[in-house]
């Protein structure tokens, strides 16, 4: 690639950038607007890399809360089950 194509195309990266923000001031952060962000991310790593392959962009992973539930070792009550059939073998129990 030459000079002028690896700058039309970080133009265009930044312009496709900025139409993903639209997109996600308009619809939030949805699965398809969080595709297309990652998708530019992607062209962005990829034509820098192009430039300088010698040294691929360092990324974090993204942060994210983690919230732990704790589960009990303790037997469920059994009046939880009480109407309740196994899922796949239809209706064993009598309903009188």
């Amino acid at each position: 690639m030459t000079s002028t194509e690896i700058v039309e195309l970080r133009r265009v990266i930044g312009q496709m950038r900025h139409c993903v923000s639209a997109l996600r001031a308009k619809y939030g952060d949805v699965a398809a607007v969080q595709r297309l962000a990652n998708d530019v991310e992607r062209m962005d790593i990829d034509a820098t890399e192009l430039v300088d392959p010698s040294t691929p962009r360092q990324r974090e992973a993204p942060r994210v809360e983690r919230e732990v539930v704790v589960v009990p070792d303790t037997p469920y009550d059994e009046s939880l089950w009480k109407d309740a059939d196994d899922e796949g073998l239809g209706g064993y129990r009598n309903r009188t």
